[in-house]
């Protein structure tokens, strides 16, 4: 999909904004528990610094339900770009108002200011309800760079209306570059036999990314809460195992489509409570998973088989865990294909939080091709072929 890039806009003694995405996860005392967010953003916020632009910088922070919220401040965000950029963030006290507009016009060249949380103001999320709030972020600047791929499946006033404000001025940064190449060139020309794992809880919020790459890959292995569905499909027992009930015969159809194609767990890790204490039975599937127990975790004859089938791959594609991932004995599966994965020579695309915690778990994160900063925005991209924010970007032909 051909926008406007950053390279292309004339940076140089201009305003700029940029719409990041540093929606980080804080521990209890509320510092950042993992920075790759900011870490991904850095190349976009280096380059207009270094052809000496002025940088606003804008993200929203969890969900602060439209009210300022201490807790969901970007404060921290300001103070760890600062040691990561080696200089001074200014952390704005909101993200509108004739506060921040005299804030924006005192800045000098190579200065950066972070405005404070975008969904404080319900006009984030709801610009249909206040057009005028993307029209008071638009003001701040000359130049409109959008690097939040994570948000970029969302019609918001900070992603989608603000572009209006920047005709033939709105641009994607690396990392949103970065982001539908890989996805772009692996949908419409990837290196086969090109395979996919689809994991996390629900066919629902999956099923037509599911029904997309069932059209494009070799293979598509199933792991995690979406597997039972279509376990029971086949007529296994699961147990007390997470199923969507009404989604069953749809899944039974896709089976019967697509059977070749799909692999699904051979054993899985089941226990009668979701909780890191409780006993686990390691229970397979043609022997079903007994009542009063639901399976967590793919379990090793699957971890094996799919380990040896991957290793075929010249592309996978891979989005959501396998098993409960916030659980230590629960992560096993997806840490093992993760290992698995990374030995052999093929392109690897990871897209999602829980993925992106995984690579920080072992030491073959680095080995990964490319790990995505947004899981739903992915999800979107490989279902659709774009997405709402890429769309209002300015096209090539088109810039000023």
């Amino acid at each position: 999909m051909e926008v406007l890039g950053i390279e292309e806009l004339p940076i140089e003694g201009k305003k700029v904004l940029m719409r990041v995405d540093f929606n980080v996860p804080l521990d209890g005392e509320g510092n950042i528990s993992d920075p790759t967010r900011i870490e991904a953003a850095l190349p976009s916020i280096r380059y207009v610094l270094a052809r000496g632009g002025i940088l606003i910088l804008m993200s929203h922070l969890g969900r602060p339900r439209n009210e300022p919220n201490p807790e969901l401040s970007l404060a921290p965000v300001a103070k760890d770009l600062g040691a990561l950029l080696r200089k001074q963030v200014i952390m704005a006290p909101d993200c509108i108002g004739e506060e921040i507009e005299k804030l924006v016009a005192s800045l000098k060249t190579g200065e950066v200011l972070l405005l404070e949380n975008l969904r404080f103001h319900r006009a984030e999320t709801h610009p249909e309800e206040d057009p005028t709030f993307a029209q008071k972020l638009a003001k701040l600047a000359d130049l409109y760079i959008n690097d939040a791929f994570g948000t970029a499946h969302r019609e918001h006033s900070s992603t989608y209306t603000i572009t209006k404000y920047f005709p033939g001025k709105a641009a994607a940064g690396f990392l949103l570059e970065k982001e539908i190449r890989y996805l772009g060139e692996m949908l419409e020309n990837p290196k086969r036999p090109f395979y996919a794992i689809l994991g996390g809880a629900k066919i629902s919020t999956k099923l037509g990314v599911l029904r997309r790459l069932l059209e494009k890959v070799d293979r598509l292995f199933l792991g995690g809460g979406m597997a039972y569905t279509f376990l029971k499909a086949e007529g296994r027992e699961v147990g007390n195992s997470l199923v969507e009930e009404p989604l069953i015969p749809l899944a039974s159809e896709i089976l019967n489509e697509h059977r070749e194609k799909i692999v699904l767990p051979l054993d899985v890790l089941a226990a009668e409570e979701c909780t890191e204490e409780a006993p686990i039975k390691v229970c397979e599937v043609k022997e079903g998973i007994p009542a009063g127990f639901e399976g967590l975790d793919i379990g090793p004859k699957t971890i094996e088989t799919y380990s040896q089938k991957l290793s075929e791959a010249k592309t996978i594609l891979w989005n959501g865990p396998l098993g409960v991932f916030e659980l230590d004995p629960f992560a096993k599966g997806t840490l093992a294909i993760l290992h698995a994965i990374t030995r052999g020579d093929a392109i690897t695309i990871l897209g999602g939080g829980d993925l992106v915690a995984a690579t920080k778990k072992t030491e073959v994160g680095e080995q990964v091709t490319h790990l995505s900063t947004g899981g739903g925005a992915t999800l979107e991209y490989l279902e659709k072929g774009s997405l709402p924010a890429l769309s209002a970007l300015t096209h090539p032909s088109a810039r000023h």
